[in-house]
């Protein structure tokens, strides 16, 4: 891929992890998370979490911006407002426009084991069908919408967004090892390709994020530059590969001492399953660094920020750790990856 002035960069649509919406002091400060790498005029997104249509107006851009939606897993705060995307999203379309592609993980084929802390094993939501991946949830977001869809498709001769958006499963590459819930993230895992087009090509690998699989991680590259968008991870060292001499790591980041007060003193069963999880599938600021360290990126950028009520003196006290460029974006920020632009700045 030639170099082209691409102006390679990420818009920080929203900043904020977790299934919630956050409440207390800093509250409303941070959109659910979702991430625009932009590529000249176009647009990769990576994740739809809460309010992330009208984050990606706010940003200047609209859905006949967008080439690819990218789901790193498929958490409830990683996808909730895909259905909005799709269905608000094609009426600003223009006739013409290729199909946009939803890429996520698959079908996970099996539950995750129970949390060892249940006294009576939890029985599964919709048994007959447990663990939908990217294609089949798409397909099932539709059809819950039908009737609004075909008021507006037969009365109203509008588009249906099954015509312009295309889900799809990503495949993992056999021979890994990879199972659900004995190897849900196997060591040494070789990033492989997803996408690629005359602009980017985007690389994946498995990630550490139990019980939740596959969990993936994300590459974009450009002829100007990389960014790796870690998605939701404990650390993680196929996360290290993929993101060697990256431009930029977008990192997730969770505030321990946060779960610590939310849950520590509560004492239930719920509180002690909810502790285990974060401790299990989640990274400290510390350890980003160290991730960052490891895979020699450039730039350090914290976000999937849990709680999104954390004061962000919080996370930047972390800055003097990191001997790179380190970043903690509010949303609607631009941070650039472009290798170009940094070496002529280096240069003057």
């Amino acid at each position: 891929m030639a170099s082209t002035n691409l102006n390679p960069r990420v818009v920080t649509l929203g900043t904020a992890g977790g299934p919630r919406w956050w409440t207390g002091e800093n509250a409303g400060k941070r959109a659910g998370i979702s991430t625009a790498v932009v590529v000249g005029e176009s647009v990769y997104l990576v994740d739809a979490g809460t309010g992330v249509g009208n984050q990606l107006m706010k940003a200047g851009f609209t859905p006949a911006n967008l080439r690819g939606i990218f789901l790193t897993h498929l958490h409830s705060d990683h996808t909730i407002d895909l259905a909005s995307l799709a269905i608000f999203g094609m009426f600003t379309l223009p006739a013409g426009k290729a199909p946009i592609s939803i890429i996520g993980p698959g079908d996970r084929g099996a539950l995750p084991p129970a949390s060892p802390r249940a006294t009576t094993p939890p029985q599964p939501v919709f048994a007959q069908n447990p663990t939908p991946g990217t294609a089949s949830m798409f397909e099932h977001l539709m059809q819950a919408y039908a009737t609004d869809l075909n008021d507006r498709v037969i009365d109203a001769l509008r588009p249906s967004p099954l015509d312009h958006f295309i889900a799809s499963d990503i495949e993992i590459p056999a021979g890994t090892g990879y199972h659900p819930n004995a190897n849900p993230t196997p060591a040494d895992f070789a990033p492989f390709e997803i996408y690629r087009d005359e602009l980017v090509t985007v690389t994946a690998t498995l990630v550490k994020h139990p019980p939740i699989a596959p969990a993936f991680a994300f590459r974009f590259d450009t002829a100007e530059g990389s960014v790796t968008i870690s998605g939701d991870t404990a650390p993680c060292q196929n996360l290290v590969a993929l993101a060697k001499d990256t431009d930029l790591l977008l990192h997730e980041a969770i505030d321990f001492d946060w779960v610590e007060r939310a849950y520590g003193s509560v004492g239930t069963l719920e509180a002690q399953a909810s502790m285990d999880h974060h401790r299990a599938s989640h990274t400290s600021p510390e350890q980003a660094i160290t991730i960052a360290h490891e895979a020699g990126a450039r730039t350090l950028a914290l976000h999937h920020l849990v709680p999104g009520t954390t004061p962000l003196e919080v996370w930047e006290a972390h800055a003097e750790k990191f001997s790179g460029n380190y970043r903690v974006p509010n949303d609607l920020d631009t941070i650039s990856f472009s290798r170009v632009t940094s070496e002529m700045a280096a240069a003057r």
